[in-house]
């Protein structure tokens, strides 16, 4: 790890960087830098020394080779709504925003693939290519403000990611800097190249490789027929279950998504969506598409499986207003939380899909046993799930209790043979977990590879892998349990 030298002084490193960069787009003021403390994991907040905001590859190439030549940390961010920290600031460090490189480089539907820069907004595409009849699938519910760039770095998914998958699943290739400024191609036009994955390398990896300042895309057809159903429950543990016995039965929709009560009376107070039933305990909704023939067979069986767990009720939509006022409500609903709680913690685990009704039942249990209330919303066709702990962090001391409780979630989750992240990222938030699911060899082996890319390891920093001054005296000791040689890293 490069040491930070807190003596520094800046001004040289300014005139450096605005050589190249404009100056209106190389911040210092304090009062500005303050835009810039955290992402969308507020509890965790530090200023960086300067922020740039390039447009092109080549300023971008520029601010990392003057962070290389005086070996000071950087940190890539896009639209900062990312979860775990990702995005968070180094005491001492550059953070480069992209949010200005938000072309669409080029559009060409016939290769069904689209290039864009990294802070062009994840809706945007969609836009771009919808009057064609195509989409880009990825949809993360903070997509009409999330970035591209953002969401190739955390691998990010979506509503629509149990069919289509995840980000990683649609990126073809990639121009990148790297953390010494060198600028390179990974991937290409078509969907396989020969030579090793770099490209699959680079997604997900939360800046710690370096920068992507341009991304192609693959796009999908839009589906000839796409049916929502909306089922409530009087058990979250039996929309479990019918999630599980809709794959069971050999049907991949489009999307499954499960809300509970808290979640529902959230939405339906700020959103007012009308179609969530208030007295729910929890909701499914299920999206279909495909062929005419495929969707109304497949509406059928997944109307019986619903029934056969206990549905009170199945709502169905075909015309596109309706289907989006149905959905609209999930993609809401981690702002209307807000409208219950002063503050939320949320979490982003993984199990098996069979796991789901135990899963739930078990984070109802610590809930009771830590007294915090916890609203379920997630992606249930995957298992993808999102428990955000209701709390106030006015009252001292609640966060370190709800990070805990949090903390314990993520455990269950990786002994149900799950994962502690399924598109948010590990980031600053989750990096003392990451011994619960790596061995001392995994994470070695991960941080070779790091090395490669970034020997002297000033991208984005203090992410991904703990350390003793990042996890602290219990963090360390948890993690030391299964990762005794954690001081050397």
């Amino acid at each position: 790890m490069v040491a930070v030298q807190t003596g520094r002084s800046w001004q040289p490193i300014i005139q450096e960087l605005e050589a190249v960069i404009a100056p209106q787009n190389v911040i210092r003021r304090k009062e500005e830098l303050l835009v810039y403390e955290c992402d969308g994991l507020t509890s965790y907040k530090q200023r960086p020394a300067i922020v740039v905001l390039p447009r092109t590859t080549e300023e971008v190439a520029w601010a990392v080779k003057v962070c290389d030549r005086h070996n000071i940390p950087f940190v890539a961010r896009g639209s900062g709504t990312g979860l775990s920290g990702g995005a968070l600031p180094l005491k001492n460090s550059v953070l480069i925003v992209t949010s200005m490189m938000s072309q669409i480089l080029e559009v060409d539907l016939e290769n069904q693939r689209v290039v864009v820069q990294p802070g062009v907004i994840n809706n945007w595409v969609t836009q771009a290519v919808s009057g064609a009849g195509f989409f880009y699938a990825p949809d993360p519910s903070s997509q009409i403000i999330c970035s591209v760039g953002g969401n190739v770095a955390e691998n990010s998914g979506g509503v629509h990611c149990l069919k289509y998958g995840v980000t990683t699943n649609h990126i073809l290739g990639l121009k990148l800097v790297t953390p010494d400024g060198s600028i390179v191609e990974v991937g290409g036009r078509v969907p396989e190249m020969p030579g090793y994955d770099l490209t699959g390398v680079f997604v997900g990896s939360e800046g710690t490789l370096g920068i992507a300042t341009e991304i192609t895309l693959r796009i999908v057809k839009v589906p000839d027929v796409i049916k929502v159903l909306l089922a409530d429950f009087t058990s979250v543990e039996a929309a479990g279950q019918t999630v599980s016995d809709i794959i069971s039965a050999g049907i991949i929709p489009g999307g499954m998504e499960i809300m509970d009560n808290f979640s529902i009376n959230a939405v339906e107070d700020v959103v007012a969506t009308n179609c969530y039933p208030r007295d729910a305990t929890a909701i499914l909704l299920v999206e279909l598409d495909g062929l005419e023939v495929e969707v109304e067979a497949n509406t059928q069986k997944v109307e019986e499986i619903c029934c056969r767990n206990g549905a009170r009720s199945i709502q169905t939509a075909t015309d596109p207003a309706e289907r989006l006022n149905l959905w609209k409500g999930r993609k809401a609903a981690f702002a209307a939380v807000g409208k219950i709680s002063p503050d939320y913690y949320v979490q982003d685990g993984v199990v098996p899909r069979t796991k789901l009704p135990e899963m739930l039942q078990e984070i109802e249990n610590l809930s009771q046993k830590h007294g915090y209330r916890v609203a379920n919303v997630f992606h249930a066709g995957d298992g993808n799930l999102h428990p955000l702990i209701l709390y106030n962090n006015a009252i001292p001391g609640e966060l370190e209790k709800v990070e805990e409780l949090g903390g314990e979630i993520l455990k269950l989750c990786v002994k149900m043979g799950g994962t502690i992240s399924g598109e948010h990222g590990i980031g600053a938030d989750k990096r003392c977990y990451m011994p619960e699911l790596f061995s001392e060899t995994d994470m070695e082996t991960m941080l070779w590879v790091r090395d490669v890319f970034d020997p002297k390891r000033i991208a984005n920093p203090d992410k991904i892998f703990p350390t003793p001054r990042t996890c602290g005296e219990a963090g360390r000791a948890e993690a030391q349990k299964s990762f005794p040689s954690l001081e050397r890293f």
